[in-house]
């Protein structure tokens, strides 16, 4: 069954065990943790990239019934200052040293863009750039493979970073084969800016490419709005259709971990009860693509 949680910065910047408290009285049991947005007590680097420091926030975790889904990294690893890149790239590895300590399998980025801050760049469609976080992706992925299992999370964005479609998603993941890349699905974000007529077999094409590789799950909502995509609304108050995603993904992988994005404290217990319905055994009239599972 699909595991329902949530970004753990949406609940604000919080000392760690008042955000652990946060989480309890929630009932969230896995989250993204991206530590400097989340903790307003995070110690320095050298402190916070130690085993120790992990374990401690492991153990204040677990003593709250909540688990580390994801450890959220999100560097820009095409950046197109090299030292700026290495030092993101450095802090990944950091990141990647550690997760076994904080309980975690996952540390997750996205592709970003040849702008600094991730925006949209037209260069960033070029051939080079997907070149250049190759590179910057195996390195990380090579970190990971000196691990027992730390896996490096890829998420895509439509329109504005590197890897923007389900076509270079699966260019990705099969030019760097490893069983250490993973995919963090997002639908949304892989909805064009002008939307998809057709929601469902969108999903299935995604999951007939890189069903697989998919190892978490974000989730949120979008609006078409003047013929452009608003995509950073909370889950189930737009236009996606919710549940054929959660069935058709129950029937690739019931066990991913679906961490809501955009909620609050004021919206996730409604959230939370109202996407329980979706979390139900798949239906068998969910026609699947070809090569998933040998359905068709």
């Amino acid at each position: 069954m699909l595991k329902l949680g949530f970004r753990a910065h949406d609940l604000g910047k919080q000392p760690l065990e008042q955000l652990a408290d946060s989480l309890e009285r929630h009932g969230i049991a896995s989250i993204q943790l991206a530590l400097a947005k989340a903790l307003s007590d995070l110690p320095p680097d050298e402190i916070a990239f130690t085993p120790d420091y992990a374990r401690t926030v492991r153990r204040t975790l677990d003593t709250h019934g909540v688990r580390i889904a994801v450890l959220g990294c999100y560097i820009n690893p095409v950046h197109p200052d090299e030292a700026l890149r290495e030092k993101a790239l450095r802090r990944f590895e950091d990141h990647i040293r550690v997760a076994d300590d904080f309980g975690c399998a996952i540390v997750a980025t996205e592709t970003g863009s040849l702008n600094p801050d991730c925006s949209y760049n037209p260069a960033t469609a070029r051939p080079r750039t997907f070149d250049t976080l190759c590179s910057s992706l195996e390195r990380l992925v090579n970190a990971a493979e000196q691990t027992d299992h730390v896996v490096v999370g890829v998420e895509a964005v439509a329109t504005q970073h590197t890897v923007d479609t389900i076509d270079k998603m699966a260019t990705l993941v099969k030019r760097l084969d490893s069983p250490h890349l993973g995919i963090v699905y997002d639908p949304v974000n892989l909805i064009p800016e002008r939307g998809v007529p057709d929601q469902a077999a969108f999903f299935r094409e995604a999951l007939d490419a890189f069903g697989r590789k998919i190892i978490a799950v974000h989730l949120k909502d979008f609006k078409i709005v003047n013929g452009k995509k608003v995509g950073n609304l909370p889950a189930l108050s737009g236009d996606l259709d919710t549940g054929t995603l959660f069935r058709l993904l129950q029937l690739t992988n019931p066990d991913l971990d679906v961490l809501l994005e955009n909620c609050n404290s004021g919206t996730i217990d409604a959230t939370l009860a109202a996407l329980q319905r979706y979390v139900v055994s798949p239906r068998n009239d969910i026609l699947m693509p070809k090569g998933i599972n040998g359905h068709y």
